[in-house]
């Protein structure tokens, strides 16, 4: 599955397989067409309008919080923490995303991840966040994790995140592009070494 998963930097995404979905669009590239757009929160890196119009199409659904949905245009579903919803055949659950001891993503604002699946498996976008208790319950095959401190889960918090989650594949994001470096990423797999796989993808 993981063929099918391409970085594209920071937080974005695009993922294969009965649908292209992508995540959070930022300083998109390449001309391609959306199937479903997942956007975690309303900072600038995370929801672009002008990204997002990049890939739309007629068909294009963008899932999103209240406050992303604002700023967008098309086939929007507003979401908060705790939504399920069925987008064009695609399961996705909507998980809280907040920071415990910083103010830049604060639980109030309903900001969100996403476990999706795609494929048959399920797959965890994390969004901006902390460590939370909430990651006890959450099951995945995939978690896609920010690493990078500053804003979101350092690299050691991240590793400790995927131990309560236990994924098959841990991928790390959210370094190399605003904040954080490969250095996070490696950290990030040196802890998680002989326990739980790390995939670092190469920047598409």
């Amino acid at each position: 599955m993981v063929k099918n998963i391409h970085w594209l930097g920071h937080d974005t995404f695009r993922i294969t397989g009965e649908k292209v979905v992508y995540t959070d669009p930022f300083r998109i590239t390449k001309a391609d067409t959306a199937d479903i757009i997942i956007i975690t929160h309303a900072h600038y890196d995370h929801c672009s309008p002008e990204d997002v119009k990049k890939l739309q199409g007629p068909d294009t659904i963008i899932v999103a919080p209240a406050d992303c949905a604002a700023k967008l245009q098309g086939e929007i579903k507003s979401v908060r923490p705790g939504d399920r919803l069925n987008v064009s055949g695609v399961q996705i659950e909507v998980v809280p995303a907040y920071n415990t001891n910083k103010q830049f993503h604060i639980k109030d604002m309903n900001w969100v991840g996403y476990i999706f699946t795609i494929s048959g498996e399920r797959i965890y976008l994390a969004g901006d966040t902390d460590y939370i208790p909430e990651m006890k319950t959450f099951r995945a095959d995939i978690a896609l994790l920010p690493v990078s401190g500053t804003y979101v889960m350092t690299a050691h918090e991240a590793a400790q995140a995927a131990l309560d989650i236990n994924p098959k594949i841990a991928i790390p994001m959210h370094y190399g592009s605003i904040v954080g470096s490969i250095d996070d990423a490696m950290k990030f797999a040196e802890k998680l070494k002989g326990k739980i796989k790390v995939e670092i993808l190469p920047q598409q």
